[in-house]
């Protein structure tokens, strides 16, 4: 009952600690919030309102049915010029695209030749001149197709493809981008957290008081392993009904509870990498330095940004013995696809174990910091 007691009562000073440094706190809100709802609103792969100036050099039927193709979401309203203001406006960067359809166009066309449209893209703006060059030439040549064949529609294939959209039936990005951040923020903030508590204590004397007291270095381990990791999964639940549900009315699965489940054991993972961490750096900054060396793997190939299929299967290996792999697939399954434990019952084992092995690592760390410190 006095270890579990000092447990509590260790991490009831944690959490006060946490509550008088503004810094963290502000930090601990805007990526709870902010960062989320930018993550889902922000659409840096898809084609959104892309401007677009349009030489109109036949005046055909034809050429005034290619101008009409282009409207919202995709593009805003063409802006029709003339050929000398093309340069000029992709200079001051007016418009992402500068289509020219040239004279006889239409009776190129008509004729069975072909004749040349000239696209000039603003290359600077990366996401939307890649994807608008491909939906550009995908317009003028429906557009073409059709006015030649005399009628609008495809031609009967002999096979006939159903295509149905599972659990995001609108392909919206929102509901991809959203989540997967606020799975990457509960990774980040519980290193921080766990990691700058410890390097606090050391930098303002108060470690040295703990050694004086009647506890252990486990004991003061698995304080600033609950306290931090309560601090992080009450802001995950504030994000996901007030941000991700609330705001950008995200549907999220049935199975809500074992997500916390899965993050629990994550959290066990991550806040004991952050009190490793915490042992090596000897100040703040050197600590942000490591925070970053390790989160960019851990984000970038645990899965929730690139599929892990498409990686090499050297990486893939070396992966699955992090815990934000397991994780990232476990709340996918959870929250996109109301996966139950029968589905998800893997990544909780392999969390745990990972979990465990991270906090004995760390433990023997840490337990060699203070002997240095005595």
């Amino acid at each position: 009952m006095r270890y579990i007691s000092n447990i509590r009562r260790l991490g009831v000073k944690e959490l006060w600690s946490l509550w008088r440094d503004p810094i963290m706190l502000v930090l601990i809100i805007w990526t709870f919030t902010g960062a989320v709802y930018m993550h889902g609103t922000a659409m840096p792969d898809a084609l959104s309102k892309a401007t677009i100036a349009i030489v109109d050099e036949d005046r055909s039927p034809l050429s005034e049915r290619i101008v009409s193709a282009f409207y919202p979401p995709y593009f805003v309203k063409p802006r029709m010029i003339s050929l000398a203001q093309v340069d000029q406006g992709m200079d001051k960067g007016k418009f992402t695209f500068a289509l020219d359809i040239p004279p006889e166009f239409q009776r190129d066309v008509l004729a069975g030749r072909s004749p040349a449209v000239q696209l000039n893209v603003d290359a600077t703006r990366m996401s939307q001149a890649f994807t608008g060059s491909g939906y550009i030439q995908e317009i003028i040549l429906g557009q073409v197709s059709e006015f030649a064949q005399r009628y609008r529609g495809n031609a009967a294939l002999p096979v006939e493809l159903n295509l149905r959209a599972r659990f995001n039936p609108s392909l919206k990005q929102s509901w991809f981008g959203a989540l997967m951040e606020l799975i990457n923020v509960v990774t980040m903030l519980s290193i921080i957290l766990s990691g700058a508590a410890l390097i606090r204590e050391r930098e303002h004397g108060t470690i040295e008081h703990l050694l004086v007291m009647p506890v252990t270095p486990a004991e003061i381990m698995l304080a600033k392993i609950w306290s931090m990791g309560l601090v992080v999964l009450v802001v995950t639940a504030l994000s996901l009904a007030l941000v991700v549900h609330g705001a950008l009315k995200i549907p999220i699965g049935s199975m809500v509870w074992l997500f916390f489940v899965c993050a629990a054991l994550h959290l066990f993972a991550t806040t004991s990498m952050g009190i490793f961490l915490a042992t090596i750096a000897r100040s703040m900054p050197q600590f942000g330095l490591l925070i970053v060396l390790l989160l960019l793997p851990l984000q970038m190939l645990s899965g929730g940004i690139t599929p892990r299929e498409s990686m090499p299967v050297f990486v893939q290996s070396i992966m699955l013995t992090m815990p934000t792999t397991h994780f990232v697939s476990a709340s996918q399954a959870i929250l996109y696809r109301s996966a139950g434990i029968g589905v998800v019952w893997q990544q909780m084992i392999a969390l745990a174990i990972i979990g465990m092995v991270f906090f004995a690592i760390s433990l023997s760390q840490f337990r060699k910091t203070i002997g240095q410190m005595v």
